[in-house]
């Protein structure tokens, strides 16, 4: 399994993105929290399916707090279909458009 998670932004809004590629053979859940700098959090639930083809998982998109410059930060935990066993955590912090890395 492998994740990149990032937080973006473009035309005023913000929002966080996990990139992955599920090889362990069978479906797993995602939770993707994007950490903003008002100390507010958005939230996405992501299915992924077991497969070698990549994807990506959103939190929706909201209006940029402090002006773009302010620290946003993006955490993805995968786990397994029952949410039960975390199985990876990938986390980002830094200017939007800035990635994170495989943890």
């Amino acid at each position: 399994m492998e994740a990149q998670t990032c937080v973006l932004a473009e035309g005023g809004r913000s929002w966080a993105r996990t990139y992955y590629r599920n090889t362990s053979g069978e479906p797993l859940q995602a939770v993707l929290t994007l950490m903003r700098p008002d100390g507010r959090t958005v939230q996405a639930y992501c299915e992924i399916p077991a497969g070698d083809e990549p994807g990506t998982c959103e939190t929706p998109r909201e209006p940029t707090v402090g002006g773009g410059a302010a620290p946003y930060a993006a955490v993805a935990e995968l786990a397994d279909a029952r949410g039960e066993r975390k199985l990876l955590r990938v986390g980002s912090n830094g200017p939007p458009g800035e990635r994170g890395s495989d943890q």
